[in-house]
């Protein structure tokens, strides 16, 4: 097989692999979440752009084949993380992840903190034991979810990437643990906490602290499994003081002005 010939294969073969899955997503969207379906607000989303530079972005793939196992974070929203890591490399402050599940994403931008030649710590906070404060607007979640999981896990997949900027905190963030972040500010806030009321609480203690053109990234807010979520970051529209941006991965992202 020519280089030619394995090039179409591998186009058309990952073609068919993502068609099929984006398929069964629309497929069982109404049956698994019905809720979202009837409140107008959701539908699978197909962008005709094509631009995808996580294709060649050979050390973004190297780091990303170490955590994907460790995460839930897809490849887009990972890379995602990545690329505003060196957007906001010129500004002030630490890196805070909240939701942490087994670490691929926090490892991800520890290693691109350090790559970028940061030295700012990276804090990795979660309670490893699931969930915490659903409520009304989180019809889905229910506390404990995510469990399967624990600190040791995040701390091993560290230690075999040689980490050595992440702190993990563990806890209910912020009323447990926010009082261990001893960095001044903060340049990125990664939220990744399900639900509303967490949602809140991190970034009610986070967004005093981060330097202006700080970003926070919600990940669960393009997911219908998460109205919660989606609801807050709405709430944050037309804040005198932040500029709220809707990408189609699913990341609600809020910068500072």
């Amino acid at each position: 097989m020519d280089g030619s010939t394995r090039f179409y294969a591998r186009y058309y073969g990952g073609l068919l692999r993502r068609s099929g899955f984006s398929l069964a997503k629309g497929l069982a969207l109404p049956l698994v979440r019905a809720e979202a379906v009837r409140s107008g607000a959701h539908a699978m989303a197909y962008p005709i752009s094509t631009y995808a530079p996580w294709q060649s972005d050979s050390e973004f793939r190297r780091v990303y084949g170490k955590v994907r196992a460790n995460t839930l974070v897809d490849i887009w929203r990972c890379h995602e993380l990545w690329s505003l890591l060196a957007e906001v490399c010129e500004i002030p402050g630490a890196v805070v992840e909240v939701g942490v599940w087994r670490g691929g994403s926090g490892a991800l931008m520890a290693a691109r903190m350090a790559g970028l030649g940061l030295g700012d710590p990276v804090y990795l906070c979660d309670t490893w034991e699931g969930v915490v404060k659903t409520g009304p607007d989180d019809i889905y979640y229910h506390d404990g979810e995510h469990a399967d999981t624990s600190k040791a896990i995040v701390q091993a997949l560290v230690a075999r990437m040689g980490l050595a900027n992440v702190q993990l905190l563990q806890g209910v963030f912020p009323e447990e643990t926010a009082a261990q972040v001893t960095a001044d500010a903060l340049r990125l806030v990664h939220v990744d906490v399900d639900v509303y009321q967490s949602a809140k609480d991190v970034i009610e203690w986070a967004w005093p602290r981060l330097s202006s053109g700080g970003v926070a990234v919600f990940d669960d807010y393009g997911f219908p499994a998460c109205p919660g979520v989606t609801r807050f970051v709405e709430e944050q529209r037309r804040m005198p003081d932040r500029l709220v941006l809707h990408n189609l991965n699913g990341h609600g992202i809020v910068i500072k002005r």
